[in-house]
């Protein structure tokens, strides 16, 4: 277990000018909860970009191939019947199928792979850091026990760039 401290701030603009400040003072902003995307925190708190929509391009391949190949093998191997005078491989047919599962795939994957890598189970506790962090504030995570952790300088430099509160509590791993 380690210690974090939670600063919170009113708008986005006080938010990220913190996390910019704190990550070139030498402290470690673990995370940030904001209730809407904020352009450019994710640079600021140094976070690597998502590997999400790369995951969502295979997945997506994925179920049109796996549409395609079901059609060709039903079509073709195990229920060949001759539909309008068509060949039995009439591949213009499957786009539809294929797009389809395409979307289901790539979309329902991708959700499912989303909640899996944030932890969002069904079976977990969600833990409410502060009041009116979902739909109010900004809130920054700053870790505890970095070398040279201030309480005193980081309040105040947090409080030059508009924070309004500032807690500790205990971190998990």
């Amino acid at each position: 277990m380690s210690r974090a401290v939670l600063i919170s701030f009113a708008n986005e603009q006080d938010a990220l000018r913190a996390a910019l400040r704190l990550k070139s003072g030498g402290y470690r902003v673990l995370d940030a909860h904001v209730p809407y995307p904020v352009h450019g925190l994710d640079r600021a708190l140094g976070l690597p970009p998502s590997r999400l929509p790369v995951l969502c391009f295979f997945l997506g391949t994925a179920g049109a191939f796996s549409a395609f190949f079901f059609q060709t093998w039903v079509s073709t191997i195990d229920w060949p019947v001759r539909i309008g005078g068509k060949p039995f491989y009439a591949w213009p047919s499957f786009i539809p199928i294929a797009f389809e599962l395409t979307v289901l795939v790539a979309g329902l994957g991708t959700v499912g792979a989303l909640l899996l890598s944030r932890g969002l189970l069904p079976w977990r506790q969600a833990r409410a850091d502060l009041a009116g962090t979902s739909d109010a504030r900004f809130v920054l995570v700053v870790q505890e026990d970095t070398p040279g952790y201030d309480r005193h300088e980081l309040w105040g430099l947090c409080r030059d760039c508009g924070a309004l509160r500032l807690d500790a509590r205990e971190e998990e791993g």
